[in-house]
């Protein structure tokens, strides 16, 4: 495979992974009590973290696992259940959110950085990516930022977003997404599956 097309492909998954159109209902939920002139700093602030972290993971996550004693192949599989639950939840919402209640006032690293943004899914799939092409830790760095760039453009786009779609166009969007992480969910799964019992 191409250096091109296995960055893009990289970076196509995770950004399926980190869900952004998806986030948009809940980013707008988590800063309703924010003030509205802030609510772009917290965004812009919690997309730093999200990056600090999932590139940590990345370039140190197996560090990470082996100083834990665990598998790369649980991570994997830890991270597609996850990501099945969250697919789940965006298809058939609850009333009290995806993430359940949260504390009133600014969010701060919880819930938005982690782990909608950078959760396990997301850091289970750099894991794979530098695990499976360690050579190519440039490539997947560029592809871990490239997905990072479209989800912050979507997410500090979503007071806009809001306006353009309404209610409507944001639950259509996060029910499709729902599907799209469902079908990834079981791959990752069965990826993990494959590779512990192989």
């Amino acid at each position: 495979m191409e250096f091109g097309a296995s960055i893009w492909s990289a970076a196509t998954v995770l950004l399926f992974v980190m869900d952004p159109f998806g986030n948009v209902p809940m980013v707008l939920t988590l800063l309703k009590g924010v003030d509205p002139r802030r609510r772009r700093f917290v965004i812009a602030r919690e997309l730093v973290f999200a990056l600090l972290i999932l590139m940590t993971f990345l370039f140190a996550g197996q560090a990470i696992l082996d100083f834990l004693g665990l598998q790369s192949e649980s991570v994997t599989i830890a991270g597609g259940i996850v990501l099945g639950i969250i697919g789940l939840r965006l298809i058939f919402p609850r009333p009290e959110g995806l993430m359940g209640h949260q504390p009133e006032g600014e969010p701060f690293l919880v819930p938005l950085a982690i782990p909608l943004i950078a959760g396990p899914s997301a850091m289970a799939t750099v894991i794979l990516m530098a695990r499976t092409a360690p050579s190519q830790m440039g490539h997947w760095a560029l592809a871990v930022f490239v997905a990072w760039a479209i989800t912050a453009a979507v997410l500090l786009a979503a007071p806009a977003l809001y306006r353009l779609l309404r209610e409507r166009g944001l639950q259509a969007i996060a029910r499709l997404m729902g599907m799209l992480l469902i079908m990834i969910a079981v791959q990752m799964v069965l990826n993990g599956l494959g590779a512990a019992l192989g």
